[in-house]
């Protein structure tokens, strides 16, 4: 962007026949896909089969999707629910939360761990690099969708939203941007650093740390020491990260009781029988999350005919999209602001 940019950006990717496909879902999908192609790679060290690369892709798309989506609820939007609860599943109206998305994937990984005999940390040092690609791939969508927005500025590069007064810094661009880089360094680690853990625990303290001085351009409210909840989680993530760092850095040195233990078991390929659903079953389930993902329009609840009907004509209320009055108190993503929610938080 050269000199200030007015967002014009039509967020509907496609229209089937008063089904909308949204590019914020695309992001998903794309970084679903992602995930599913770099395990069918090779996944690092994890060695899978092909029927376990089908079965994690599932377990993650899964507990991204539900993991995004009960922690945007339960602690943004519930005030909305309780009095529409019917709506719970709705994820065509929108409503992601960011911290969710990691959360739920993190316990999908340890329940595929678990389940087929893996070791955790070699499962999750094989899901954080697509894992920074499908949070950077969020990022754009966010900035198509044009709801999270930074503080007014007049730097050269600011953009005047859809819905919030005055030019603003694009800071979902600088965290979409701080993602994707996270990835390429991540591919780096893997090549020079086989110690297990090492890979992941780099990525939570490198996404967290760095995004907690990006969320500085947003306007949070503030609750707990004049942090708000998505700074708070930002802070409570790199202090994870920096102690999966020592751990590593210990078991890299060998002073960590049982560091042997998980380089033999992977290399070894030790494991649980595999009893995944058939192939075809799962590349059916895959390719239908997918196609899923493509429907979910934004992250915070909300009415879309009146909401998007200015950017995109001829939108009108169906028993899809009925006629709501969410009232948001949040934007889906920790804290994040809202162009049109009174300085809301996650």
């Amino acid at each position: 962007m050269l000199g200030p940019y007015t967002h014009r950006i039509d967020p509907i990717l496609l229209d089937l026949g008063g089904v909308y496909l949204w590019w914020y879902g695309l992001g998903f999908a794309l970084g679903f896909l992602e995930l599913h192609l770099f395990l069918r790679r090779g996944g690092g060290r994890l060695r899978l089969s092909p029927r376990e690369v089908w079965s994690l892709s599932l377990y993650i798309t899964i507990g991204v999707l539900v993991g995004g989506r009960a922690v945007e609820i339960a602690f943004d939007e519930w005030p909305f629910y309780r009095e529409h609860l019917h709506l719970l599943p709705a994820w065509w109206l929108g409503g992601m939360a960011t911290h969710g998305l990691l959360l739920g994937g993190a316990l999908a990984a340890a329940a595929f761990a678990r389940r087929r005999g893996k070791p955790f940390l070699l499962v999750a040092d094989a899901l954080v690099i697509p894992a920074a690609f499908l949070m950077g791939m969020g990022r754009i969508g966010n900035f198509i969708d044009g709801q999270i927005v930074g503080a007014v500025t007049d730097v050269p590069w600011a953009v005047e939203f859809p819905y919030a007064e005055g030019f603003r810094h694009p800071v979902v661009l600088y965290d979409g941007a701080k993602n994707l880089l996270l990835m390429a360094y991540l591919l780096h680690v893997r090549r020079v650093n086989s110690t297990p853990g090492a890979v992941a625990a780099r990525f939570v303290f490198w996404y967290a740390f760095p995004r907690f001085f990006i969320d500085l351009f947003r306007e949070y409210p503030t609750h707990r020491l004049a942090l708000g909840t998505g700074q708070t989680l930002n802070i409570v993530m790199a202090v994870i990260g920096a102690a999966g760092l020592y751990r590593s850095r210990l078991r890299r040195l060998g002073r960590l009781r049982g560091s042997a233990s998980w380089g033999l078991r992977a290399a070894a390929g030790i494991g649980r029988p595999d009893h995944a659903p058939p192939l075809a079953w799962q590349r059916l389930a895959f390719a239908g999350l997918l196609a899923f993902c493509l429907t979910i329009p934004s992250n915070w609840t909300q009415d879309i005919p009146a909401r998007y009907g200015a950017r995109h004509p001829g939108l009108e209320h169906s028993w899809l999209y009925p006629a709501i009055d969410t009232a948001p108190t949040a934007s889906g993503d920790a804290g994040e602001t809202d162009a049109s929610a009174p300085n809301s938080e996650e």
